[in-house]
């Protein structure tokens, strides 16, 4: 019988299971329940903890359950929610590169321990330390009430981002007993993950935490300053059935109240303004001073390398699942321009002749999710590319691999498609309709190239694959190489040019 790993540190001595050549600690707690007076509150770090048991994943942030997100058939839910999860190579002592998790979910769904972000596959195949990890989401994690605090109650605000903080120095002060050295720490993330990594880059707290970073479409401009948190805190209280003016009563309602208050935000906001999230960080002028997109284009982020990059059809998914995050319809997408024209008249926004110019030739109803595409993520990862390449190396790819059956469906590489490939995790059997019409053999070698060029990374080194794959030019504001990831990857310069003539370089963001 193997014998269970066992790490002792500062945070306790953690009790862990082996198989299969990987060790996996679950559950680890990173932080006291965010529950009763600790609701909208900031994180604090327990005591030791003595001798645990880290078999179990923790409960999962509260959220409504989606049909399409699969957060693991023993999943469960509680406020009680801030803890992460470990995965090394089996008996390694290290010291061994990190890759520390931050999981997407439009800032409003999922977890670390999604079935998805089991790190075996990663783990065996490029002799690193993983850890995955759940913050607080949706209006539990990104519902601003600091600007109702008063001398009886408190509130503070980002807290999902200050839990993300005190993850990190977690690891900091303890992944050395799991076999991984906190001098080499990569943190990654897609969708709100990945704005959480843009984001990291631009919080002068987060300096020393990590050395490393990749951003798996970001929406880097998707954050709002503190008069719109106050606004959609304001929505949420009188959805709640609460007095608007006042943060009276919302530590004492269920949980259930505080995510069907938040469900109904979530949806409202962006339908009532296009083109904006209800739950982001906050830019409050303290913990995070500025817009993440303003300081990362204008070469002012924390100044660690940086891969970063998006899907070719990010929009399709959100098209399909007519969601309401991203405006696709001329009407919608004319608003959100208004809008923005009326919130900052300083704002040189491109014409919608200039806009169309870029879309030459694209079939005329997928010019908006086009549009939609571009200036939620495209566009928002070239701007940071372009800035943060001039403080530190960074690398840029578009992920273009998709399957027949995905193609035919008119889905495409969506948001979040590139995730299987990252992680080797890829569902088996007949259910999977990506392999309905073959490609699951080339579907896996693009996922050993795709890791091979994370771990690299990770490991410190240039993002190459190896073999005969391509070498990946670092970015630079000459060239702009980008890394195609297709059935055969490419390097290709400035492949953004037509993005680049028609919308302009200057950073369009609004709130």
């Amino acid at each position: 019988m193997t014998e269970s790993p066992v790490a002792a540190c500062a945070a306790g001595t953690f009790r862990g299971a082996s198989s299969d050549g990987v060790d996996v600690w679950r559950g680890i707690r990173y932080a006291l329940a965010p529950t009763g007076e600790r609701r909208f509150r900031d994180p604090v770090a327990p005591a030791p903890a003595g001798e645990v048991d880290a078999l179990s994943f923790g409960a999962v942030a509260p959220q409504q359950r989606l049909p399409v997100l699969d957060l693991g058939a023993d999943a469960r839910m509680d406020e009680d929610c801030l803890f992460l999860n470990v995965w090394r190579p089996a008996g390694a002592v290290g010291p061994l590169p990190v890759m520390v998790w931050l999981h997407g979910g439009a800032y409003t769904y999922g977890a670390g321990s999604q079935p998805m972000y089991d790190a075996r596959s990663l783990v065996c195949a490029g002799d690193v330390v993983v850890v995955t990890l759940n913050y607080r989401i949706g209006a539990v994690g990104f519902l601003d009430l600091s600007s109702f605090s008063t001398a009886d109650e408190e509130y503070d605000g980002n807290l999902a981002l200050k839990d993300v903080l005190l993850a990190l120095r977690w690891v900091q002060d303890n992944i050395a007993a799991f076999g991984g050295d906190p001098s080499r720490v990569c943190v990654f993330g897609e969708s709100a993950g990945g704005g959480l990594v843009t984001t990291l880059l631009a919080t002068p707290s987060a300096a020393g935490l990590f050395h490393r970073a990749i951003a798996e479409s970001s929406p880097a401009t998707s954050m709002y300053g503190t008069a719109r948190a106050r606004g959609v805190a304001q929505q949420f209280l009188r959805e709640a059935g609460l007095d608007a003016s006042t943060a009276a009563g919302a530590r004492s309602l269920s949980v259930d109240a505080v995510v069907a208050a938040g469900t109904a935000v979530y949806a409202a906001v962006p339908t009532g303004a296009p083109g904006t999230l209800a739950f982001a960080p906050v830019v409050d002028g303290h913990l995070l001073p500025e817009p993440p997109a303003d300081v990362l284009s204008s070469g002012r982020g924390l100044p660690v390398p940086l891969m970063i990059g998006t899907n070719r059809d990010e929009a399709s998914f959100f098209t399909r699942m007519k969601s309401p995050l991203m405006p696709v319809t001329e009407e919608r997408l004319l608003k959100m321009f208004a809008d923005m024209r009326a919130e900052r008249p300083d704002l040189p926004l491109p014409t919608r002749a200039q806009v169309l110019e870029a879309y030459d030739g694209v079939r005329q109803r997928a010019v908006g999710a086009g549009v939609a595409r571009d200036i939620a993520f495209r566009l928002p990862t070239l701007w940071v590319a372009e800035g943060h390449s001039r403080v530190a190396d960074t690398w840029l790819y578009r992920f273009d691999h998709a399957t027949r059956a995905l193609d035919a469906l008119g889905i495409g590489a969506t948001h979040g498609a590139e995730l299987a490939y990252v992680w080797g995790n890829f569902r088996r059997g007949r259910v999977d309709p990506t392999f309905w019409l073959g490609g699951r053999r080339a579907a896996e070698a693009v996922s050993r190239r795709v890791q091979a060029r994370w771990l690299a990374f990770a490991h410190g080194e240039a993002p190459d694959a190896g073999g005969d794959a391509p070498s990946w030019p670092a970015y630079d504001a000459e060239s702009r190489w980008t890394l195609v990831i297709d059935d055969r990857d490419r390097a290709v310069p400035d492949l953004d040019a037509p993005l680049r003539r028609s919308w302009g370089d200057r950073v369009l963001s609004f709130g």
